[in-house]
């Protein structure tokens, strides 16, 4: 469990600065530094929460925020509850509550009985800096207040965190999305989860999602979405990881690449592998090309691997989709608002060009191997797609997150129904 205290910094001070805003304690700012005014909201969090008010979070702090990060929590009903009483007493809503609980008849609720209740925000945050320990706590969340959405492990990271996977829908064509490759792309991944998070309260509501049923998407797509691939690389961009073996190795590296901004000009796994340029499809001739560039040992960036899907990351998305059957895939990335098909010329393509204002361009020469998009598409002769989401330098800044969303969220809405409209 991570501990922090007064003068620490990076995306889990941002994440506890998100909690107790979302508490009801914190007016100050998200920016990731345990300030005084931080300090204070703890200490008072503290003792509302009848904890020691040491300013302090450690394990018991951590376990009292994380229900604000969930936007939910676990209650013990009491004699007289009902959920009418509840969704005022907590500021949520009586239909929020029915649906976290499919189970639970309302009509016989009993004293004992343990319940979910959502708070009345969304969940996915989309004004802070993301790590593995914030995203998992989101899905956690999502699948909670929406327990019709699955959740699973797909595999796991050199350092032994979860890649996490979540499905929703359950029709026949599956399609396949991801984000977060590379580290400094972190971006991405609320970029998913908050398009999931839309869908999941669209189909609740039996409405549309971008003009398209909710329902029909639902029943015809399986949609399966890893959000973070890349779980240890994100950690150490965003200050979630910062001291430590894997920390210290990994400034090793960057070392020797002190051209590159460390850390967040990272784009590998913990280890030095890019894992965009793992996989088997050309991966000879990406390692010829990558050698000439002189990357030829674990780096920030560009290093393509000891061998093909020797990076537990890559494999697991390899092994994953191996274990599957998509329609189509579509692999996030920033930046440069471009779409990357290969020579793919068609309606799909057309389509999502058309609703998020990208264009269609083939992928240069130099980085057009060895990526999950090219192996996918070598391998399956079917859709896939690399979108370089939003403009500017790497990692994109948050202001961005509005604008790429507006972007994007049409187009994977489209993207689902493309698929649902084929034969």
């Amino acid at each position: 469990m991570y501990i922090l205290k007064s003068d620490d910094k990076g995306s889990l001070v941002s994440m506890a600065q998100l909690a107790l805003r979302r508490a009801g304690i914190y007016i100050g700012k998200n920016d990731g530094v345990f300030g005084r005014h931080t300090l204070h909201a703890v200490r008072q969090f503290q003792r509302i929460n009848r904890l020691c008010a040491d300013g302090i979070i450690g394990c018991k702090t951590w376990k009292q925020l994380e229900k604000y990060i969930r936007g939910c929590f676990r209650y013990t009903l009491r004699r007289g509850d009902t959920y009418w009483i509840l969704a005022n007493k907590y500021g949520t809503s009586v239909r929020a509550i029915m649906l976290a609980n499919p189970d639970i008849n309302v009509n016989f609720l009993r004293t004992g009985q343990v319940i979910d209740i959502p708070f009345g925000f969304s969940v996915v945050p989309t004004s802070i800096e993301y790590s593995s320990y914030l995203a998992s706590l989101v899905i956690e969340g999502l699948k909670r207040r929406y327990p019709f959405i699955e959740t699973g492990v797909c595999g796991r990271s050199v350092m032994g965190r979860d890649i996490l996977c979540l499905k929703i829908g359950t029709g026949k064509k599956e399609v396949f999305f991801s984000a977060a490759h590379h580290a400094n792309e972190w971006i991405t991944t609320p970029l998913l989860l908050k398009f999931t998070e839309e869908y999941a309260f669209a189909y609740s509501r039996r409405g549309e999602i971008c003009g398209y049923s909710a329902e029909e998407l639902y029943e015809d797509i399986s949609l399966y979405v890893v959000p973070l691939v890349n779980p240890d690389g994100v950690d150490l961009v965003t200050g979630a990881i910062c001291q430590g073996e894997y920390s210290d190795s990994a400034k090793a590296i960057a070392d020797s690449y002190r051209y590159i901004p460390f850390p967040e000009g990272w784009k590998a796994n913990i280890e030095g592998t890019d894992l965009n340029l793992n996989y088997p499809e050309g991966w000879e001739k990406a390692k010829e090309i990558k050698a000439s560039q002189r990357y030829t040992s674990p780096s920030p960036k560009n290093y393509v691997g000891d061998a093909p899907l020797s990076a537990p990351e890559s494999r697991a998305i390899y092994d994953f989709t191996r274990s599957h059957d998509f329609r189509l895939i579509i692999a996030y990335h920033t930046q440069g608002a471009v779409i990357y098909g290969g020579n793919e010329k068609g309606a799909i393509l057309d389509t999502l060009c058309d609703v998020s204002g990208y264009s269609a361009e083939i992928i240069p020469e130099e980085s057009s191997y060895a990526g999950y998009r090219d192996w996918f598409t070598a391998q399956y002769n079917r859709p896939g797609y690399t979108v370089e989401a939003g403009r500017g330098v790497t990692p994109l800044d948050l202001s961005q997150f509005s604008c790429i969303y507006s972007d994007n969220k049409k187009l994977l809405a489209s993207a689902m129904d493309c698929v649902r409209k084929t034969d």
